[in-house]
């Protein structure tokens, strides 16, 4: 009786894993299958649409193309991941019920839970919602140079819940988008070298602007920086009376990000210029007072300066 038993249960055993094989597995096989094709499919499709967005994009002169490629591509790789996320929950509920596991109390389930998670996960909800108008505002893309919570640096990626920041020493900082309160964009669009030269109260002010917008127009017409300048040099004038200097206040329009590699040349520039042209930078100067034994104290130096030289000069 228990060999008779056991012969039947593995011969139901047998019936039922031949009948799993014959008419689940292709079906399996086949969900795979139709999933990596919708995978390619989609990324197709949202190639397509980026380069559609683009043609008509550059069509409009309100922006550098640089500007606009950075832009579609922040929004594409937002709505290719998005996508995949869609197509890939799609597809676990399809193989669930491929599986004969009933997918109703799964989404009942699904539901009660991410209404228990939505109470709790308030803030997840709005760095969504932060990041979703940050990208619909364009306030920042993928490749800018910004400032963000005071830390400054390049923005390697955007995604609806953070931003990825790289500063200048490579150090990779992580800001969730509902607590960014303060956002400077540096290369939106158009930026600019800012200069406050220096200059002692001696100078003429005429003669250094004229230096100054000399230097200016070399270094546009340079080969190597043309491309970089988008407007020659703005001189405003004197800005401020410093302690020990006259500043002067000058601007350079350029291309986004290329503000710090033309602010770095033309102060070398201007340096040698000046330097050419006698005109002296100052620097801060000291003076120590010994209150009002200083001009007895000085003078009794000089006269004894004076005697000893005059003692060399009779021997």
């Amino acid at each position: 009786m228990d060999q008779f038993l056991t012969d039947e249960f593995w011969q139901k055993v047998y019936e039922r894993s031949t009948t799993w094989v014959i008419e689940t597995v292709p079906a399996l096989a086949l969900i795979f299958v139709l999933l990596f094709i919708t995978l390619a499919l989609y990324r197709f499709l949202v190639s397509k649409l980026k380069n559609i967005i683009l043609k008509r994009t550059h069509a409009s002169h309100t922006e550098s193309r640089e500007e606009k490629e950075k832009r579609v591509n922040t929004l594409i790789n937002i709505l290719r991941q998005a996508g995949g996320i869609v197509i890939w929950v799609i597809f676990i509920l399809i193989l669930l019920r491929q599986v004969n596991l009933d997918i109703g109390p799964i989404l009942a389930s699904a539901g009660i839970l991410g209404l228990a998670v939505g109470f709790g996960a308030q803030e997840l909800v709005r760095d969504f919602i932060s990041g979703f108008f940050m990208l619909l505002e364009n306030q920042v893309r993928a490749g800018d140079v910004a400032i963000i919570n005071g830390q400054g640096g390049l923005v390697e990626e955007i995604a609806l819940r953070t931003i990825t920041l790289r500063d200048f020493s490579g150090v990779v900082h992580i800001f969730q988008n509902g607590k960014i309160n303060t956002l400077a964009n540096m290369t939106k669009e158009w930026s600019a070298a800012v200069f406050d030269v220096g200059i002692a109260y001696k100078e003429n002010t005429d003669k250094v602007r004229e230096v100054m917008k000399r230097v200016g127009e070399e270094l546009k017409n340079d080969p190597e920086f043309t491309d970089k300048i988008n407007e020659p040099l703005e001189i405003f004038g004197v800005d401020n009376w410093g302690d020990s200097a006259v500043t002067i206040k000058a601007r350079f329009k350029t291309k986004p990000g290329q503000q710090w590699t033309v602010g770095r040349e033309y102060k070398g520039r201007l340096k040698k210029a000046f330097d050419e042209e006698h005109i002296e930078i100052p620097f801060p100067h000291r003076t120590i007072y010994w209150g009002d034994e200083i001009n007895p104290l000085r003078l009794k130096l000089n006269q004894s300066k004076q005697k000893e030289e005059e003692t060399e000069d009779n021997k």
